[in-house]
């Protein structure tokens, strides 16, 4: 090989190195912009805003809310009703939450038009009116918002507005429940029990009552204890009853923890020593693990 071509070769050699250089600075450098761009992002004023919601600066979160919502952010036009109705960092006002509501929900947020919902429900700042609720829940539930469908069946359940239908109740429970929503499950529970829209089932009603308990529902735990107290659709077991009554009185206050705490005693007095012992140490383990180990 000549000393030319040598030459030549070897700047191509050259060029072709610092283009591949070239290409990996380059990717290197997008790569960087990209995170840097998910660090800016991560620290989004909207995040700055939940944050102080999250640790209790009120007053500052908001400042922030509100800033994010006079500029049309859905998110924080619903947050910023929520704490209106609330009360958290201002005077309470059901009128100016309602505001924010409505600007969220003309936007599509599922959340927001729930809200709606239960302030027509319960008249908050605006008169009670059931028909105005149904349709806020029915916009919500149709986006699948199981707190939405929830209400819906509720409101079917108690003949709110609308003739009592229990049928179109466990139509929106299930699809709630479907979901894993511990309210929707405990009220499916509930129908089975009394055999609303279906025939009697003790042990469906069991199987929902434990969903819901799993996840802290109270009121399921309570009828877990009754339902195993007098063996409706499991067998009788009464340790098993008085640990679930020892962890509803705990969770519960008011008439509904009395109604645990009178149903625990009653139901002690029918049991040996050895039997509260085991019961109380089935209780302890299962608040211990969260409710993860609870047989």
């Amino acid at each position: 090989m000549s000393g030319g071509v040598f030459t030549d070769t070897l700047k191509r050699a050259d060029q072709a190195q610092r283009s591949r250089w070239a290409f990996f600075n380059s990717l290197l450098l997008a790569v960087l912009c990209f995170l840097c761009a998910g660090s800016f992002a991560a620290s989004s004023p909207f995040d700055d805003a939940s944050a102080a919601y999250e640790r209790g600066d009120y007053v500052h979160a908001i400042k922030l809310f509100h800033q994010l919502a006079e500029q049309g952010h859905q998110w924080a036009q619903r947050r910023l009703g929520s704490m209106y109705a609330e009360g958290k960092g201002v005077s309470q006002d059901y009128q100016e939450a309602l505001k924010w509501y409505r600007l969220a929900a003309a936007q599509g947020n599922t959340p927001a038009q729930y809200s709606l919902g239960v302030a027509y429900e319960k008249g908050q700042g605006v008169p009670q009116d059931y028909q105005e609720a149904l349709k806020w829940y029915r916009i919500a539930a149709a986006q699948e918002d199981e707190w939405a469908q929830t209400r819906l069946g509720s409101i079917y359940a108690e003949g709110k507005g609308v003739p009592q239908d229990f049928q179109e109740a466990v139509k929106w429970y299930r699809l709630a429940a479907a979901q894993g929503y511990a309210p929707a499950q405990y009220s499916l529970g509930l129908a089975y029990e009394k055999g609303q829209a279906m025939p009697q089932d003790y042990q469906e009603a069991v199987q929902w009552y434990r969903l819901a308990a799993a996840q802290g529902h109270e009121i399921a735990q309570l009828n877990l204890g009754v339902v195993y107290a007098h063996g409706r659709g499991v067998r009788q077991d009464f340790v098993r009853a008085h640990m679930w009554f020892i962890l509803a009185a705990a969770a519960l206050s008011g008439d509904s923890r009395d109604t645990a705490t009178k149903h625990r005693d009653r139901l002690a007095s029918k049991m040996t020593a050895e039997q509260i012992a085991t019961a109380q140490e089935m209780a302890r383990r299962c608040q211990e693990s969260k409710l993860k180990n609870c047989d």
